[in-house]
């Protein structure tokens, strides 16, 4: 069977891997980190939420950006430095609203497809990352948003996604820890929540047993194909100096989040991903009392944009924020501040005595779909730019690039027979 590099060990890389091992073929995973699942895999907002599907595309979005341009608080910030790469993003951005409803009932349905897929997986394997399937909350402060909120459900729901709007009165009994004046809500029973990094972690542990290799610590720096794709890197050597290795393979997929776009200029390609940073923090459960008073049910306040995921007994983690400012990963305290603030607000009798902050920069295509498919070179193939929805659709998009592969290297087949 063909040998497939894969670039990239976060959770697309490592699902695009099992894909491809459950269809016979040599996977090796190339990362820069020494894990995987250490970059924009490792403390997102744990929600698999097809009801969180529709894109960004949508004139508010802008008029929203605008607004809390100079609040460094605000849910959505840009750096307003001019680069050519942001400004060029922000012209396909606004050029792909024209497209929001039709993105947004195609995200639901992959969604949709894409837990099948992670159930299964994780039962398969035995992976244990924290799942609760309590389904998601999303609450309102006032009508206007309410009113905008019942019509993004019906593209949801014509996607195939059973929700439900609920009143104020149900939104405080679906999850009594909740404190706050709302007007009311929408309830998605089959959306569910884990913990991304153990999952993925735990796959790549199920990816070596059956037969994958993990390079890592290793930053790729060049790619040429003579034959086959060689893919030098350099790592580490037992004298601490560099040292410049190769990996040879017989077709290559993408899969490195922010850094999609840098790989894919090396193989002639254009995958305009934007770097849009999200922070998270984790709040550690210490005491019963903080436990008891912390949500069971996976929130999502549309006013603040901050979603929230219980991890276990002992976590809480409470994730949102949309941040143009180009390669940054530095964790900001005006930017964490307002997550802890929510928390003490909405959950008065947690204790955040202990936090720990996070940021991570989810690849973000313009249109908000992911980049899925054949590069220009044979044998060059992308799963990347999920944006902020990689843990809910990255097991249909696995499953969609490893079938795209097949396909091109059964004609090859062919073609030589």
């Amino acid at each position: 069977m063909p040998h497939i590099a894969v670039i990239g060990a976060g959770i697309t890389g490592v699902t695009t891997a099992y894909a491809l091992l459950e269809r016979g073929y040599q996977v090796t995973v190339v990362d820069r980190q020494r894990y995987a699942a250490m970059e924009t895999s490792f403390a997102n907002g744990g929600q698999l939420s097809a009801s969180n599907a529709e894109v960004w595309n949508h004139w508010s979005t802008l008029l929203k950006g605008l607004k809390w341009m100079l609040r460094s608080d605000a849910p959505l910030l840009m750096n307003p430095r001019p680069t050519w790469h942001k400004y060029a993003w922000l012209a396909e951005f606004v050029s792909n609203i024209a497209n929001y409803r039709d993105n947004t009932v195609e995200t639901t349905r992959l969604a949709i497809a894409a837990r099948k897929h992670l159930f299964a997986i994780a039962e398969r394997e035995n992976i244990d990352f924290d799942h609760v399937r309590r389904g998601i909350l999303h609450f309102y402060w006032d009508r206007p948003s309410f009113q905008h909120a019942l019509k993004v459900n019906a593209m949801l729901v014509e996607g195939g996604l059973d929700r439900r709007p609920v009143t104020a009165e149900e939104v405080k009994s679906i999850e009594p820890t909740l404190h706050g004046d709302f007007h009311g809500g929408f309830y998605t029973p089959s959306d569910s929540t884990g913990d991304i990094h153990k999952f993925t972690f735990g796959l790549a542990k199920a990816c070596e047993r059956r037969g994958a290799r993990f390079v890592f610590d290793a930053s790729v720096d060049r790619i040429a194909r003579d034959g086959v794709f060689c893919i030098g890197y350099t790592t580490s050597g037992a004298d601490g100096q560099p040292d410049y290795r190769v990996v040879e393979a017989d077709g290559i997929v993408v899969c490195a989040g922010a850094a999609s776009r840098h790989f894919a200029a090396m193989l002639g390609d254009r995958v305009n991903v934007y770097p849009v940073k999200g922070y998270s923090i984790t709040v550690h459960l210490d005491d019963e009392r903080s436990q008891a008073a912390a949500p069971w049910v996976s929130l999502l306040d549309d006013r603040a944009k901050i979603v929230t995921s219980r991890l276990g007994a002992g976590r809480f983690r409470v994730a949102g924020t949309a941040e143009f400012n180009g390669m940054n990963r530095d964790i900001r305290d005006d930017r964490v501040r307002p997550l802890v603030d929510w928390t003490r607000t909405l959950f008065p009798d947690v204790d955040t005595n202990r936090v720990v902050p996070w940021a991570g920069l989810r690849p973000m295509m313009p249109n908000m779909m992911p980049r899925v498919g054949k590069g220009r070179q044979p044998g060059v193939f992308y799963n990347t730019g999920h944006g902020h929805l990689g843990w809910t659709l990255s097991a249909a998009t696995a499953q969609m690039v490893a079938e795209t592969i097949a396909g091109d290297f059964r004609t090859d087949a062919a073609i030589a027979a």
